[in-house]
């Protein structure tokens, strides 16, 4: 069992040199790795020059919490009930009204003209009321609306409670995959985004050192919606007007425009973007450009055809940052978007509409900088403990084993340059906690160790020579080290997946450990072994 062959010697070096190689840019200088630009440069164009990642707590960086504004979801699906509500009663036959549908103290009134329309009013506004759809997907027995008659022309129709909180989970739930997407486009590394409480939303950027960047990434909706122009209706300077139903007035970028009328239903929306892109308009300005999906296409090449000549407005986030006139049918499906943008807003929009729009506000209620220094403080009482653990357990091994505590040794540090390796190459992101689960590992590897040498020492002592206390003493500890690493890797295993943040980062750091103590401590410490008994070949054990 001691015996290796020669490709097995190769196999086990091989893994010790990758890792050697992957551990090896933590210790060089950035300058010396990479050039200006941020590419490898020397043999760093050929070796491995990833380092580690450095959480937030040990790198310094962003720490921001923001609200999501569910007002402005509940009136936002107030103002769709309430056109629902009136193309609901504009079916034939239609059903007559006293003015148009009203949103009031959060809910939509709907006045009739003749209380004997009341029974068909009431059927078609039931009809708009679904079935909540619960988080698995199937539909409970709950509605969406509550629907009352006041008096014998007057109708009450409110979003019920149940309806209203699935919205909220669901509303956070998408704006936290919205900001991830965002927020990674940004070439920051593994940051942290998690839900905090009923509506808010906590981010963590680690390096990101100005959280009013993040603040802007985060915080803009970017909700694209392209709306047609009503020349006809006469707007105030200071955006007051009268408007028809179905007309709204937005405020504009335009100069000489500081107010538009647009119809509130939209051509097309952001939703139906394949993709934006930053670009350059004809006289070489930065802009946006963009391309809809082959619906959205239909429908913009539709409106473009059947308006030419009118003027369409461009709107984000409830501004009117454009407002062209049409010429001629776009029937391509592309377009660009010019709004007086440097190449940074210009880039950082295309990012957010790739990631695609909030579902709702964000407004940042907390923001604070975690500072270099304090990062750099809490990296070194982190190396101080690793330190310290490692030099008590190669004391402790020194004095309890002798010669075979300094094998002990040799694959302890085998290990560590193995996990800092793999922590490396997979560009796991390594947090305060995370160096404790190193901690954790230098002293589950020499466990190993313990058992096999105890083992050895008992074959000895039962009259085995050297060679063969050792085959056994191997040979007999492997299914105990294998059940003590394996339940310990599923403990990992269900805080990686349960867990989140600085959770997840122990649980990386001690599966890593796991893996890579097992192979230290059982195959590169045998194979040492194995070279000493073949060298020296005693005859006694000293233990």
């Amino acid at each position: 069992m001691l015996y290796f062959a020669p490709w097995k010697t190769t196999v086990v070096t091989l893994v010790i040199l990758i890792g050697l190689f992957f551990t090896l840019p933590n210790f060089v200088p950035e300058s010396v790795r990479l050039d200006a630009n941020g590419e490898p440069k020397g043999v760093f164009t050929v070796l491995p020059h990833q380092t580690i990642n450095l959480g937030l707590d040990l790198r310094g960086g962003s720490h921001l919490v923001f609200q999501v504004d569910m007002d402005e979801v509940r009136q936002e699906r107030l103002e769709n009930l309430q056109d629902d509500a009136r193309s609901a009663l504009r079916e034939d036959p239609p059903v007559l009204i006293s003015g148009s549908p009203a949103v009031v103290e959060g809910q939509v009134i709907v006045r009739l003209s003749r209380p004997e329309d009341m029974q068909r009013a009431m059927e078609r506004l039931e009809e708009l009321s679904e079935p909540i759809t619960t988080a698995s997907g199937q539909q409970g027995m709950n509605q969406t609306l509550s629907i009352s008659q006041d008096d014998d022309r007057t109708i009450r129709m409110g979003i019920t409670e149940a309806a209203l909180e699935s919205i909220r989970q669901r509303t956070v739930t998408q704006s936290i995959e919205v900001i991830r997407r965002r927020v990674d486009s940004t070439g920051t590394t593994e940051p942290n985004i998690a839900r905090q409480g009923d509506d808010r939303v906590l981010v963590q950027v680690p390096g990101e050192n100005n959280p009013q960047r993040i603040i802007d990434i985060v915080g803009t909706t970017a909700r694209l919606t392209f709306h047609m122009v009503e020349e006809g209706v006469t707007v105030n300077p200071d955006g007051t007007g009268r408007t028809p139903p179905g007309v709204m007035i937005l405020p504009s970028e335009r100069s000489g425009e500081p107010y538009l009328a647009v119809q509130r239903r939209p051509l097309v929306t952001g939703e139906q973007l394949v993709n934006a892109g930053q670009a350059f308009d004809q006289n070489g300005q930065p802009a946006v450009s963009f391309r809809f999906n082959t619906t959205g296409a239909r429908a913009f090449a539709d409106a473009t055809t059947q308006n030419r000549g009118r003027r369409f407005a461009i709107v984000l986030d409830d501004r009117i940052i454009s407002a062209p006139v049409i010429r001629s049918p776009i029937t391509g499906g592309s377009g660009i978007i010019e709004g007086g943008f440097t190449i940074q807003t210009a880039t950082d929009l295309s990012n957010m509409l790739n990631a695609g729009a909030l579902p709702a506000r964000l407004t940042p209620v907390e923001q604070r900088t975690v500072t270099a220094s304090l990062g750099a403080d809490s990296v070194a009482r982190g190396e101080t403990a690793v330190l310290i653990g490692f030099g008590l357990v190669i004391v402790f091994m020194a004095l309890a084993y002798g010669f075979f505590g300094i094998v002990s040794t040799l694959a302890l540090l085998a290990n560590i340059l193995l996990l800092l390796g793999a922590l490396s190459g997979l560009q796991a992101t390594l947090t305060l906690p995370g160096i404790a689960g190193i901690v954790l590992t230098i002293g589950m590897a020499v466990d190993a160790n313990v058992l096999i040498f105890e083992r050895v020492r008992e074959e000895y002592r039962l009259g085995r020579t050297v060679t063969t206390a050792f085959e056994a003493g191997y040979s007999r500890a492997l299914s105990a080290i294998l059940d003590a690493n394996i339940t310990t890797l599923i403990a990992a295993a269900v805080l990686y997946m349960l867990g989140a943040g600085p959770v997840r980062g122990f649980a990386v750091t001690l599966g890593l450990g796991i893996l890579t103590s097992v192979f230290t401590a059982f195959v590169f410490s045998r194979l040492l072994i194995s070279i000493w008994l073949r060298t020296s070949r005693p005859k006694k054990l000293a233990m």
